[in-house]
């Protein structure tokens, strides 16, 4: 028995013809047949039955409610003369005795019909999330969501990691992205952080004596949105491992990942371990991307030497990269949609041509390759009803833009792509630094905390001039499944010494870390265990579980693009009081910057 129930609105089935039963749930639908008749859909949690009113009392009751409107109705079981195969419940039908309103829809009109609020706007969706929420589809996702979330938890206290919360309120540090802070009423000008990780408390329950660590853990990211990533707070699977390294993070994840995709997906195909291992400077090269979709069979050629010399200007002195596709039956109109969709997305405009079923080259820059013909067929292969997409640029613009050609190359050739399945890969070997977009100046590419291959021999020598720090590789991997990054994570820099002489290569020298850092460099001074560890997000993993392209679709209460949450109004302005209890003054309102 549920609560007021005897059953749920999925359970009853010809068995209980001629029970009496008592059902809850929210008038989904209601058709009525002349004055004494009328048929209502009732959905709980579980799913709809039908209800059969054939009386006027019975009438009487639901006359004026609108849908939506909750109620209770005791009946007696029968089986239906006209039977609903697309019902679990469509054999049987519940004559009501009794119905009585439980909780009174106000609203004459919805915002949206329910079973179709997919359709809707998404502003609207998100306003009006607790109506979303009632179309099977939505609550379905977030039914994934537990689930996975429980097989994860399972499956890692299995492998013997103990779940550990660590704190929601910490310091501000440099972790890559901007944090949300919160001003202290205690501490009057100082401010806690929303932790984006929980990245120094799990080293530091390493250094702590704990061997295997995990958490379902909350994190807090001042980020604009995208498909696959949601503004302000996101879920992972923390874990870390002390006394361990990059092969044993990754043996615990190649166990414990695909029984629960295999299980769970839309697809029913998931990698086995091991899964395939792919230097960041290979992934590169071969896929224009850091995060490869494995299930499209094209790859990246370099044909710099091959045509760059060709006199098509946007070639001249750059870096040219060509994805060929054999058996390719695109339209002129899709291919010139496909280069639009590609530049808007890589920034970059790509080029093109094939070679005919006549074994002619043709269409897009052509008319530049016929000196070059022969050479350009036999390098590269060429069949009748080949196509050829170009880039160009600097190597890393060239592959960019190569990466998100290929991308929608396979996206657009089902024969190129096996997309019905997950496809993992590690991308291992990342750059340890770069050159900051913004400051021009060396930075760390990934995590800071992360141990250089090489160890400190190849910091000292980067000091010394002796080598490029750009070229210095780190023990940090990325976590990829059907072209989509779940994951990063990485061999700590568990050695103080050799922490400093990182930061030192991107000016922050010893008291800097000791400030910046300063729990962790003091206990890593009392001696810490090599360890690793790893993140996977869990939004993004159910994402790809529910093969849905939106992040906001598998996430209970969602913002929007804008980091709005339109049900809550929030963010939202507080009171002067407020504002005054925490010495905070207001310098500078939206209102100001729409004027």
């Amino acid at each position: 028995m549920f609560q007021s129930r005897t059953h749920t609105c999925n359970e009853l089935r010809m068995e209980h013809v001629g029970q009496t039963v008592k059902l809850v749930g929210w008038m989904e639908n209601v058709r009525e047949v002349g004055s004494s008749l009328a048929f209502v859909i009732l959905r709980d949690f579980y799913g709809t039955t039908q209800i059969v009113l054939e009386t006027e009392d019975m009438m009487a009751a639901i006359k004026g409610l609108n849908k939506e409107s909750t109620i209770s109705v005791e009946g007696v079981v029968r089986e239906r003369d006209s039977k609903n195969p697309k019902m679990a419940t469509g054999d049987i039908e519940v004559v009501p005795t009794k119905i009585e309103v439980l909780g009174r829809c106000r609203y004459n009109e919805l915002p949206f019909q329910i079973a179709r609020s997919r359709e809707a706007d998404e502003s609207l969706r998100l306003k009006y999330r607790y109506l979303d929420l009632r179309n099977p589809e939505v609550k379905n996702n977030i039914v994934l969501r537990c689930n996975v979330v429980a097989a994860l938890r399972a499956a890692m206290i299995e492998h013997g990691f103990l779940e550990i919360t660590t704190p929601i309120l910490t310091a501000s540090s440099p972790e890559g992205a901007r944090d949300y802070l919160v001003p202290s009423r205690k501490h009057p000008g100082k401010f806690y952080a929303l932790p984006q990780a929980p990245q120094q408390f799990k080293q530091l329950l390493m250094a702590s004596g704990f061997d295997r660590y995990f958490q379902i853990a909350p994190c807090f990211r001042d980020e604009d949105a995208r498909g696959d990533r949601s503004p302000g707070e996101f879920y992972q699977l923390d874990m870390e491992m002390a006394f361990a390294d990059q092969d044993d993070v990754f043996a615990v994840l190649e166990d414990v990942l695909p029984p629960i995709f295999a299980k769970y997906g839309k697809y029913n195909v998931a990698s086995s371990a091991p899964f395939k291992r792919i230097p960041f400077a290979e992934a590169m090269e071969t896929y224009g991307s850091d995060k490869p979709d494995l299930r499209i069979d094209l790859t990246v050629t370099d044909v710099t030497e091959l045509i760059g010399g060709c006199g098509f200007g946007p070639f001249e002195g750059n870096t040219v990269k060509a994805i060929i596709v054999t058996d390719f039956a695109a339209t002129r109109k899709q291919i010139d949609k496909l280069c639009a969709d590609v530049e808007v997305q890589a920034g970059s405009k790509p080029y093109w041509f094939k070679m005919d079923d006549k074994g002619e080259l043709s269409g897009g820059i052509a008319k530049f390759l016929q000196d070059k013909k022969d050479a350009i067929i036999t390098a590269l292969g060429l069949a009748p009803n080949t196509f050829v997409g170009l880039t160009a640029g600097k190597k890393g613009a060239a592959q960019k833009t190569a990466g998100v050609l290929r991308s929608k190359l396979g996206a657009m050739c089902p024969n190129h792509m096996d997309a019905e399945r997950y496809e993992f890969c590690w991308i291992v070997d990342f750059p340890m630094y770069e050159i900051g977009e913004e400051s021009g100046e060396l930075e760390f590419c990934h995590n800071p905390f992360s141990m250089p291959n090489g160890g400190a021999e190849i910091l000292d020598k980067a000091h010394a001039g002796e080598v490029d720090p750009l070229t210095i590789t780190a023990f940090q991997y990325d976590l990829v499944c059907n072209g989509v990054e779940l994951s990063s994570g990485a061999v700590r820099n568990h050695d103080p010494e050799i922490m400093v002489k990182a930061f030192e290569l991107v000016r922050l020298g010893e008291e800097a870390v000791k400030a910046k850092f300063p729990a962790m460099y003091n206990a890593f001074c009392y001696g810490a265990p090599p360890h690793a560890g790893i993140a996977p997000g869990v939004d993004r993993m159910v994402m790809l579980l529910a093969g849905e392209e939106s992040i906001r679709e598998i996430i209970p209460f969602p913002m929007n693009k804008n980091a709005q949450d339109l049900m809550m109004d929030a963010p939202g302005k507080v009171e002067q009081k407020q504002l005054d209890e925490l010495s905070i003054a207001i310098t500078h309102t939206e209102e100001e910057d729409a004027e």
